[in-house]
């Protein structure tokens, strides 16, 4: 991963992590998915979701507006 992006969200459950994905990036915040569940047993590891560090700010004020748990 690139310098200037942080982690915002972290799920084992892919399309809860592709829903905070598509919400932010409706509001033209650029989002990267990174899937670190195992290959052959979904049951272990996560999704998480990354920003730009910049837009961190924006980013947790558009989650609580749309009820995502951080």
């Amino acid at each position: 991963m690139e310098k200037g992006w942080i982690k915002i969200f972290t799920s084992s459950n892919f399309y809860q992590s592709e829903i905070v994905k598509q919400v932010l990036t409706r509001h033209h915040i650029d989002t990267v998915l990174l899937n670190r569940q195992d290959s052959s047993h979904k049951a272990f590891g996560d999704i998480e979701v990354y920003i730009h560090q910049e837009d961190f700010s924006q980013a947790i004020e558009i989650m609580i507006l749309n009820q995502i748990s951080l």
